[in-house]
């Protein structure tokens, strides 16, 4: 008999913008602004629940920002100090359970099939994981509690902030059914306009399309979708995923020959791959450059940094610098890639080792 695993996803609520709050009073009830700033530069990371209702949302460009909410406050971010208070939330965790799997600073899926103090609810643990959260860091946090990552992820979106939304085995396709489909994870605004423009508009909707209908019309992620809408999930919880590095890169129809066309495409990489590093709440000191010519040749030029950064500013900076080293020998080229890597908490983690070993 096949054992239904506890799967807690636990979603910090506005966390830079909530710590931010919390350690400010003066910012308490104001619309919010981490990252970004009042003259229109970079992208908001996170905004509180006041600039939310404006309609303010992170990887927003700063200047959008300001046009929906023109009293904005924007604050730059402390990420030592979100990093401090993320390793405070897993210390909580780990009174119920070792198997975490983080997904960025601010949220983490549990595996409580077992659980350390022999609870065994699920719900309870959730419960005492916001409670324990808010006493002890005066911070909130959403939960949801379900029979696999893919559910339980939903759920704790649904009731936010500071919601707990538990999902068992009979109320899962229920509520997937009725689920408007931009909710469903993995579906974004274009992907949920094409479904729309097809007649899908919730889950039943999705759930008339075979297997074969879904992967003809969205490539490999309709073979997920196929599976997403009957609440399959078998993936395990695991521990210690760390992201190594982070890049975004494109392929041209036409090979480019002129370095300006190469900047400007360089250019929009660097602010795609600045929303991914916020939305993952990463900042790194190396990166690298990818260029792939027209005979399928391909180089990779990096730069490491002294500091921590994950703004399209920064990064365009280094990356032009890259370029301009690169000898082009009038080559066409057909690729350009941009990563981040070197990431905090990694090099946290290598520094922590090193001192360790010092001692062993």
């Amino acid at each position: 008999m096949e054992v239904k695993r506890k799967i807690i996803h636990i979603d910090m609520d506005a966390f830079y913008a909530s710590v931010e709050q919390r350690d400010f009073p003066e910012l308490r009830g104001k619309a919010l602004a981490v990252g970004g700033s009042p003259d229109g530069r970079g992208v908001v990371a996170t905004a509180s629940y006041e600039a939310r209702k404006y309609g303010v949302r992170s990887a927003m460009p700063s200047r959008q920002a300001l046009q929906l909410c023109p009293h904005l406050i924007f604050t730059r971010p402390r990420f030592d100090v979100y990093k401090e208070v993320s390793d405070k939330i897993r210390a909580i965790f780990r009174r119920y359970t070792d198997l975490i799997e983080p997904l960025s600073l601010d949220e983490a899926y549990l595996d409580v099939t077992e659980d350390k103090q022999g609870v065994g609810s699920a719900i309870e643990i959730a419960k005492a994981i916001k409670s324990a959260i808010k006493e002890e860091l005066n911070l909130t946090a959403s939960a949801g509690v379900s029979v696999n990552k893919f559910i339980a992820k939903i759920a704790s979106d649904y009731q936010k902030p500071d919601g707990l939304t538990f999902l068992g085995p009979s109320k899962v396709i229920p509520f997937l059914e009725q689920l408007p489909i931009e909710k469903f994870f993995g579906v974004g605004k274009v992907t949920a306009q094409k479904m729309k423009s097809m007649g899908i508009h919730c889950g039943t909707d999705l759930k008339q399309l075979s297997e074969v209908d879904l992967i003809r019309r969205f490539g490999k992620s309709g073979k997920f979708f196929y599976h997403m809408v009957r609440g399959e999930d078998n993936r395990e919880v695991k521990p210690n995923r760390i992201s190594k590095s982070i890049g975004i890169e494109d392929t041209f129809e036409t090979d480019l020959r002129e370095e300006e066309d190469m900047k400007r495409e360089l250019e929009s990489l660097c602010d795609k791959l600045e929303k991914r590093l916020l939305t993952k709440s990463k900042q790194g000191r190396t990166i690298t450059l990818k260029i792939k010519f027209e005979d399928f040749t391909q180089i990779t030029r990096s730069f490491t940094s002294p500091f921590y950064t994950n703004t399209a500013e920064d990064m365009k900076t280094q990356i032009m610098e890259l370029l301009s080293k690169v000898d082009m020998q009038d080559k066409k080229v057909r690729l350009l890639g941009v990563t981040l890597s070197n990431f905090y908490e990694n090099d946290l983690e290598k520094v922590q080792n090193r001192q360790l070993s010092l001692f062993e």
